[in-house]
């Protein structure tokens, strides 16, 4: 069989699509993927390393922007539309899956016009635009966490959690933390795959409240590329053990070992925080599609599986008080990631493809 996934944009889209993807090869030898997207989004610069196939169209997004802007933005679309026609075409898959993403929309609309078998995945616990458009025409609408489900035809819609990379299931989920040589408190540092720049910025404001923890600190931080020389030698100043990187290639090794998380609050992240029973000081980015972060991490912080500071009332005073008392207490910290474990869905990916198979399966 064939299944073509169209979207990305962000590591949020992509991951679970290639989590899917994963799984859909290893039912059946001879079954092929094929990954369509934009040449702007971290799927052309993550899927050639991974061996997948890349089709890139033309795609923008029309939300929010001036007449101008629609004007062209409507213009990639129908572009974007034409290129999908003639690669469904060539391709020919027996099931199309959109994962969100400017991409996915014109790929979806011609899969619908061809008769092709569509699907969306929804991670966010509110909906972006064009999920939320596509569900009027996908056969299964596949959400993440239960808030989203009233966004959707209810009849059409499964809960099935957000699909997580063989890399996280093996590696992490399924396997203990290893024994410690030592008294080092652990603590990951992240703003998803091209970083946070005020994130960032704040923990060089959080390093002086530690003064007196510094010691048993041990740091890993992802600044993404622009930020990098900066943090580096911000660590270096404060003389605090870190461990400074543009991208982690193994976000299986760093979730192992890490006691604390301070991250953004993107659907995949969450997903990968929960599998993992990480406890966790949420940073939603405020700037999200209708605020969909801060929603995300609140469905946690409800069930007591997780920490959240809104942007707006982040320092460096505030958020080293609450690393500071949550190192002081490992009761919680086992607490609150045993409640975020409990969230997780480790077999999003099987369900996807099976509920997918089976509705090609009545088709014939």
């Amino acid at each position: 069989m064939r299944l073509l996934i169209a979207g990305g944009g962000t590591g949020g889209h992509l991951f679970p699509g290639i989590a899917v993807a994963e799984e859909f090869l290893a039912r059946k030898k001879g079954n092929e993927v094929l990954f369509v997207g934009t040449w702007r989004g971290i799927e052309a610069r993550v899927l050639p390393k991974l061996g997948y196939r890349l089709e890139c169209i033309t795609a923008a997004g029309i939300r929010g922007k001036g007449s101008v802007a629609r004007a062209k933005g409507l213009a990639k679309f129908l572009y974007g539309y034409a290129q999908s026609r003639k690669i469904l075409k060539e391709f020919k898959p027996d099931l199309v899956l959109g994962v969100g993403g400017y991409a996915s929309a014109p790929a979806l609309l011609a899969a619908r016009g061809m008769h092709i078998p569509r699907f969306i995945h929804e991670q966010n616990a509110i909906p972006g635009f064009t999920n939320k458009m596509l569900a009027t025409v996908a056969e299964r609408v596949f959400i993440s966490l239960e808030e989203s489900r009233k966004f959707f035809p209810e009849e059409r819609t499964l809960l099935t959690g957000n699909p997580l990379r063989r890399q996280i299931l093996e590696q992490v989920a399924l396997a203990p933390q290893e024994d410690r040589a030592d008294d080092a408190f652990h603590l990951l540092v992240f703003g998803g795959s091209a970083g946070a720049h005020r994130i960032n910025l704040i923990m060089g404001e959080v390093l002086p409240y530690l003064e007196d923890v510094k010691e048993r600190l041990r740091i890993t931080h992802q600044t993404g590329e622009n930020d990098l020389e900066d943090v580096t030698s911000v660590y270096e100043e404060q003389e605090v053990a870190a461990d400074v990187v543009a991208f982690i290639d193994s976000m299986a090794d760093a979730y192992r070992w890490a006691d604390l998380v301070v991250c953004r609050a993107g659907a995949t992240t969450i997903a990968e925080i929960t599998a993992c029973g990480k406890p966790c000081i949420f940073i939603p980015y405020p700037h999200a599609v209708d605020d969909h972060q801060r929603r995300n991490a609140e469905a946690l912080l409800k069930r007591g599986a997780g920490f959240v500071i809104i942007e707006q009332e982040l320092s460096g005073e505030v958020l080293a008080k609450t690393i500071r008392d949550l190192m002081a207490d490992p009761a919680r910290l086992k607490s609150v990631g045993e409640a975020a474990q409990g969230l997780a869905r480790l077999d999003a990916a099987q369900v996807i493809v099976d509920e997918m198979m089976t509705s090609k399966r009545k088709e014939k």
